[in-house]
């Protein structure tokens, strides 16, 4: 069989569907999604002036979003902020419940893993180029509930809040697409070619 017979057979599907169907496995991917996310947050660096580090919670997030497909994704991002809002110390820097001033850009990574997922499961995950695009989507819906929820609860001004909250950011954002740029589409040619 034919590369190109092989994607188009594939068409529709994103990584996780690679794995033979059942309840149990989409259970396991959706609370894998969540533990590599709450993982991921605890990879933080603190930004001088800014009360959100950077971390590789919000790499995760969108990676989750694009293995799992949208319905997954969102499942495993519920799943993570839901335990993190119950107490778990899981978000960045072993913190829980919703009071942080960071806590939008949670909700925003559970919209963003939806959204991910669906432009994977039409193939955003299959060219560099389309997946960098479908990062930088992630990443600014992302930042645009994050951000105005940092305004809100921190009593920051809008600009205030863009300079702490997203402009210190922007180049972690461009190494992470510039990473799932490669990972993502060779995941792809490495199935492609079995």
């Amino acid at each position: 069989m034919s590369t190109a017979t092989v994607t188009s057979a594939r068409s529709g599907q994103v990584l996780a569907d690679l794995v033979p169907a059942s309840r149990v496995r989409d259970a396991a991917l959706v609370l894998g999604g969540a533990a590599l996310t709450g993982l991921a947050a605890q990879i933080a660096v603190p930004v001088p002036g800014s009360p959100v580090p950077v971390t590789g919670q919000t790499f995760a997030a969108l990676l989750v979003g694009t293995t799992l497909g949208a319905g997954r994704g969102l499942a495993s991002l519920a799943v993570y902020a839901l335990v993190g809002m119950a107490g778990v110390p899981w978000f960045a820097q072993g913190g829980s419940g919703m009071a942080m001033p960071s806590f939008g850009y949670i909700l925003g990574m559970l919209l963003a893993a939806g959204v991910v997922g669906a432009l994977a499961r039409r193939g955003a995950d299959r060219s560099p180029w389309r997946m960098a695009g479908t990062m930088a989507l992630g990443s600014a819906i992302i930042y645009a509930v994050g951000v105005p929820y940092l305004a809100f609860a921190a009593d920051m001004s809008a600009s205030a809040a863009v300079a702490a909250g997203l402009t210190p950011f922007l180049i972690g954002d461009a190494l992470k697409a510039a990473l799932a740029m490669g990972v993502l589409p060779t995941a792809w040619k490495f199935v492609n070619k079995r």
